[in-house]
């Protein structure tokens, strides 16, 4: 796992890029989630897609619901960058829309919009 801070409009995000899964449950959630504000201090993280399990992305498990929750209570914005043109499931994509909507969960196609997002 590589952790890189990256400075926007006087905002730090803390960009994780990993080859190997980082978060594969919602306990090693919790633990990315400690192990990166200790880090970098940063409470606005972007991690690259394929560093998150499968399963977060098929709603049906409720994976992507709990380890959502446990970012919104630690009070960290988050984003997942990568490309989710594979997801087909209507209710995937509406909840990409809606959390893109929002202002503490977003899903970018690439880290430069990713950091955007969590900077703007």
């Amino acid at each position: 796992m590589k952790t890189e801070v990256v400075r926007k409009n006087n905002v730090e995000v803390a960009v994780v890029n990993s080859d190997k899964l980082v978060i594969t449950d919602v306990q090693s959630a919790l633990d990315f989630i400690m192990t990166v504000k200790y880090e970098t201090g940063c409470d606005k993280i972007a991690i690259n897609k394929e560093a998150v399990v499968d399963d977060f992305f098929v709603l049906s498990t409720c994976l992507a619901g709990e380890i959502l929750q446990k970012f919104i209570n630690y009070k960290v914005k988050f984003a997942i960058y990568g490309d989710f043109t594979k997801y087909t499931s209507k209710a995937l994509n509406d909840l990409m829309y809606e959390s893109n909507e929002g202002r503490d969960i977003y899903f970018q196609q690439d880290v430069s919009l990713a950091v955007d997002k969590l900077a703007g």
